[in-house]
């Protein structure tokens, strides 16, 4: 079944043949553990990932390599990134806060309220050459209890900076529905932010590009808008190769109440570097049979291979040109 499934999606990617990016398919490497939230560390080669309240990790040069805990503590864990200094931070969804774990295994709080209210539920994060980190701040499923509101009392799903613990920065409003996935490029001058709105018909399912400030901010009016998954599950998480082509979580292969699937399946969108006024092409399509795929990042020796989550699972792929980690710039 799995070998009809992927034959499929290579037969429909053979007019992109000339411009194929990996260099293999896509193979599973552990059964569960792996729900979103990848990163890697070069330093030590290895590799972070999510599930539940669970912070894991995966040694991919170890003779049988299988996800293992790195912390327990996590509620609702989604993104997370290595720094420069090896350290792991993570978006707490479940607790409304970022935190990052020390190099000695003490736990440090970066964020956890913005001016007296708590986030909504931390998603996604990315960092820039200063060591500040960006993150993204929607609400899926029951908003209620939603504490972060503008002037006119409507319920805020931000982007915001974090420029030292406890100093927090808002850097776009309600110039995207609802933030999730999040990326700084290289050199600084723009930064990528899926909005992706799966619980309303009609709901954005499209991934912008930014014009960042010289003081760090996010000019909202530079918006410019990168590829649109229409009616289907929108952009998730999403990386950069050194060639600027740009590895995106979405789609899915069952459809829902507001996602269809006759468009997009579920999978890695391998898109062009974006054109001048921010538009780009599907170059390759990686298929990924399990619901649903959230994020991937570049790993290995060589950043060659880019792992993928999927449904608990962890899944990977060879790419030919070598990725972008957390502290590339």
């Amino acid at each position: 079944m799995l070998r009809t499934f992927l034959c499929f999606f290579c037969l429909a990617a053979l007019p992109l043949a000339a411009q194929r990016v990996t260099t293999g398919p896509p193979e599973m490497v552990a059964p569960a553990g792996a729900r979103e939230g990848l990163s890697w560390n070069a330093q030590t080669q290895t590799l972070y990932m999510v599930s539940g309240a669970n912070v894991n990790q995966f040694h991919p040069d170890q003779p049988a390599p299988k996800v293992e805990p790195f912390r327990s503590d996590a509620p609702g864990a989604n993104g997370s990134l290595v720094d420069a200094e090896g350290r792991v931070i993570v978006c707490e969804a479940g607790a409304r806060r970022v935190t990052r774990t020390e190099k000695d295994g003490s736990l440090t709080i970066l964020a956890a309220d913005f001016e007296g209210h708590k986030f909504n539920s931390p998603n996604d994060l990315t960092l820039d050459a200063q060591g500040r980190i960006y993150f993204t701040d929607p609400r899926y499923g029951d908003r209620a209890n939603m504490e972060i509101r503008d002037a006119e009392g409507k319920p805020v799903e931000g982007v915001y900076r974090i420029d030292a613990p406890g100093k927090i920065v808002r850097v776009l409003t309600h110039e995207v529905s609802r933030p999730n996935g999040i990326l700084l490029a290289p050199g600084g001058k723009h930064i990528y932010v899926a909005d992706n709105n799966n619980n309303a018909p009609g709901g954005a399912r499209k991934l912008y590009r930014f014009n960042l400030t010289p003081d760090g901010g996010i000019s909202g009016t530079s918006r410019q808008l990168v590829f649109d998954w229409n009616n289907a599950r929108g952009p998730d998480g999403l990386k950069m190769d050194r060639k600027g082509r740009l590895f995106v979580a979405a789609g899915l292969n069952s459809p829902t109440r507001y996602e269809t699937t006759d468009q997009f399946k579920a999978g890695i969108f391998i898109l062009a570097p974006p054109a001048r006024n921010g538009q780009s092409k599907l170059l390759e399509f990686v298929p990924i049979p399990k619901d649903e795929v959230t994020n991937c990042a570049f790993g290995d020796r060589d950043l060659k291979t880019l792992y993928i989550t999927a449904g608990d699972q962890l899944w990977k792929v060879r790419t030919a040109t070598s990725g972008r980690t957390s502290t590339s710039h």
